[in-house]
């Protein structure tokens, strides 16, 4: 099992910044990848930002170059540091973790953490 845990949401004006981190516990083993994804009311989930364990990235068309995502192997942490934030990155993010396991590939979720872009 794998244990996923974000901080760092809130409320922010348009142009501001935001960090979100994910601690992960547990597992933490032939980890094929990790990544955020968001939830908008009444959207789909959708992909975000995702980090190899060869640390290749990847972003979604909307985000690229105002977010980042990076990790600490050394501290089990993963971070999405958000700039120039717009209303339309309001969303719940949530931290996902993509693990081989007997068979396949398993994915971890955690709790997720809301964001909300607005004045």
């Amino acid at each position: 099992q794998v244990q996923l845990v974000e901080s760092g949401g809130g409320l922010v004006q348009p142009g501001g910044s935001l960090r979100l981190s994910c601690a992960a516990s547990g597992s933490i083993f032939n980890i094929n990848a990790m990544g955020w994804y968001r939830q908008a009311p009444e959207k789909e989930r959708e992909l975000v930002a995702q980090i190899t364990s060869g640390e290749n990235t990847k972003y979604a068309d909307s985000v690229k170059g105002r977010f980042t995502i990076s990790r600490d192997n050394a501290k089990n942490l993963m971070y999405l540091q958000m700039n120039s934030l717009k209303p339309e990155d309001t969303a719940a993010y949530y931290c996902n973790v993509r693990k081989r396991v007997v068979g396949g590939i398993r994915d971890y979720w955690g709790q997720g953490t809301q964001v909300t872009v607005s004045s």
